[in-house]
């Protein structure tokens, strides 16, 4: 496989998981192979600079949001953690930051002190205070916007409403993670069957699911509880180091962790971790590593941050779990895109207080490298997660009645033919496979498509199995009359979702590109193909050779933008589509830039925090003029635009000869 290809293909699973884990809170892999497919993409992408693109997973925080709040921005993003998974990385760690200290600061430093802390396995948030009294909590999201769940957080009692102490900033942001203890988990869990409702499948799961409750009373009543782990500006109040703004915290009556503690060095950091490991289980609630921070907030601001995370801190994660179960059968499950996933169906068997009963088996390609047959005792990975991974099979176990897996010879739903020609087999039946038309339909509805609300993956299945819905266009046929007469379906709820397809029918059109489920089409491509062609029906003509002179449009991704405005059943869709009315408002497409201004087709960086202006609002400001906004610094970029606390990427763009503007000098040229 080319490296282009790999890419691409690491890419989606990565976009894939990263919905699923952020969005749906139902993960589909473990931890440990989460973070071996980003290790997989980052080194490629390291390699081969190139195929870097601004939507990779590597390239921005991810995360994807329900329709049900406000979405707020992040005074300051809420970044994540690099991740360390043995001694060697603990120590490179510590190396890489005494010499980078000592380089800049011309010192020699030989041991650094650090706040040890655990890695809790719950959901990170942001909770303002102002003149001492909490006026918002927000989820992480992406980072830098996430949704704004005030009315739920002032239900979990560990959080004070009101802060205690002196020296209180009129402003203050503070993080922390909210989390369900086990024993409060066994409770919902028990009282869910009790009342024949679905159980969590961990705690962190019940945690992200309670925090984003419509009600804050079913907040409340699970238990939550919460432990502040930082505040954003801390060195406002002269604070030398990171153990005394917890102090602090304290003070003001915030809940910080009593497990932190001050270690000097990576051994003090190992030291640590093993301690913590032993007493996991014993633990009240669920951790999954230890976080290590630069202790000294000074040695922080000197050391800075990479594209998505802070140089200064690591997270050290924990062996995942394993156990040994039996492989009862493997079945084969049909994507979006027609893609046919082997999923590996076990005797249930409990790990870490979760029942499991499927693993991931990714392909055909790993039952092989696995020689892999139905019966045998295979070893299984877990780490936090709902699917866990067969890592091994134990041949010396495995029974005379063992059997082979077969690939299906046709689609295991509809039965259509199946094309074998890349590594992923597929479907070819597109939407008349009743498993392709669900997820595609649900993709069609989704928030960043079009939107449509009350249509959950249940009402979607009625709709498909009485065949009301054979594709996207036959939702605006329905009728109030047809969906009154689906079980459990009220007059309101009808009305709302009437009322949801028809509002949905005015979108734009870098939406409506990316609500077809084009294969490698995500919403920032999806952006670039609205911003050049202008319009659907230019793009609905482009040839391959044309998509190609589009910034961020591989052959690849050209090949499948083609081939789907070319398929017949592609075209007569998007008709139906546009004849139900869907439009959108002109876009100012490329062509029509002032060619003669200085950012047109220019390819800029931001980095530091802006003080006039928002990023995103900086953001839209270049595209508007015709600019390329990346988050890859490189010898391709023209300008950089430093706000304040920038970080490496100065030095890097004077080394590069990338020119570096003020924020005033940039908004002076716009």
């Amino acid at each position: 496989m080319d490296v282009e290809k790999k890419i691409i293909q690491l890419r989606t699973e990565i976009k894939q998981h990263d919905v699923a884990y952020y969005r749906d809170s139902q993960p589909t892999i473990s931890d440990k192979q989460y973070d071996e497919l980003f290790s997989k993409l980052q080194k490629l992408e390291q390699q081969y600079p190139e195929f870097i693109s601004a939507d990779s997973p590597t390239q921005r925080l991810t995360a994807a949001f329900t329709n049900k709040f406000t979405i707020v921005e992040h005074e300051v993003p809420m970044l994540s953690l690099s991740n360390g998974f043995d001694e060697e990385d603990i120590k490179d760690f510590e190396t890489r930051l005494i010499e980078l200290l000592n380089k800049k600061n011309g010192s020699i430093i030989e041991e650094l002190n650090f706040v040890a802390e655990p890695k809790l396995d719950g959901v990170a948030i942001s909770v303002i205070y102002e003149k001492g009294q909490l006026v918002q909590g927000a989820t992480r999201g992406d980072g830098f916007r996430g949704e704004e769940i005030t009315a739920n957080v002032r239900t979990i009692r560990n959080i004070p409403l009101s802060l205690e102490g002196e020296n209180i900033p009129d402003r203050l942001e503070v993080r922390g993670e909210v989390l369900m203890s086990k024993k409060q988990f066994a409770r919902c869990n028990q009282q869910a069957l009790e009342n024949n409702e679905k159980t969590f499948a961990n705690p962190r799961n019940a945690a992200s699911g309670s925090l984003r409750q419509l009600d804050p009373k079913i907040t409340q009543s699970r238990g939550l509880a919460v432990y502040c782990y930082s505040f954003i500006n801390a060195e406002v109040l002269e604070f030398k180091t990171h153990w005394e703004s917890l102090q602090q915290l304290k003070i003001w009556g915030l809940p910080v962790n009593n497990e932190a503690c001050q270690v000097k060095g990576f051994k003090g950091c190992l030291e640590y971790f093993l301690q913590l490991g032993e007493r996991r289980e014993v633990l009240p609630y669920e951790i999954d590593g230890v976080v290590y921070k630069l202790n000294d907030f000074t040695q922080q601001k000197t050391t800075g941050f990479v594209s998505r995370s802070p140089r200064w801190a690591i997270a050290h994660k924990f062996p995942a779990k394993e156990v040994t179960t039996e492989l009862l059968d493997v079945e084969f499950q049909v994507g979006r895109t027609g893609a046919i996933t082997p999923v590996a169906k076990l005797k249930p068997v409990e790990v870490a207080g979760v029942t499991v009963r499927n693993a991931t088996l990714h392909n055909m390609a790993e039952i092989e490298r696995l020689n892999l047959k139905i019966g045998d005792f295979v070893v299984i990975h877990r780490a936090g997660d709902v699917i866990p991974k067969v890592v091994t099979v134990l041949t010396d176990l495995r029974p005379e009645n063992a059997s082979a897996i077969v690939l299906p010879n046709d689609c295991p739903v509809c039965h259509a033919h199946l094309d074998h020609s890349e590594i992923i087999v597929r479907c070819t039946a597109g939407l008349n496979c009743p498993a392709q038309l669900l997820e595609s339909i649900k993709h069609f509805v989704s928030r960043r498509a079009m939107n449509i609300d009350g249509l959950g993956e249940k009402m979607l299945e009625k709709l498909i199995e009485k065949k009301w819905i054979m594709s996207p266009a036959d939702l605006y046929h329905l009728t109030q009359e047809q969906l009154l007469s689906i079980e459990r379906t009220g007059t309101k709820s009808v009305s709302n979702l009437l009322n949801s397809i028809e509002n949905s029918k005015k979108t734009q059109l870098h939406r409506f590109i990316y609500s077809l489920g084009i294969r490698e089409v995500g919403e920032t491509t999806a952006q670039l193909l609205a911003d050049y062609f202008g319009n659907l029906e230019s793009l609905r003509m482009a040839t391959v050779d044309s998509l190609l002179h589009i910034d961020d449009v591989g052959p690849i991704v050209a090949e499948h933008i083609q081939s789907f405005f070319a398929e017949p059943r592609n075209q007569q869709e998007v008709d139906r589509l546009l004849e139900c009315g869907i439009h959108w408002p002109a876009v100012k497409n490329w062509k029509m830039h002032d060619t003669e201004h200085p950012f047109y087709q220019k390819t800029v960086v931001l980095t530091g925090t802006l003080t006039s202006i928002t990023r995103e609002e900086a953001k839209q400001k270049l595209q508007a003029v015709g600019a390329k906004v990346s988050n890859a610094l490189s010898k391709k970029t023209d300008y950089l635009i430093v706000g304040e606390d920038p970080g490496s990427k100065v030095k890097k763009a004077q080394s590069l000869n990338v020119q570096c503007l003020t924020e005033d000098e940039w908004l002076n040229k716009m």
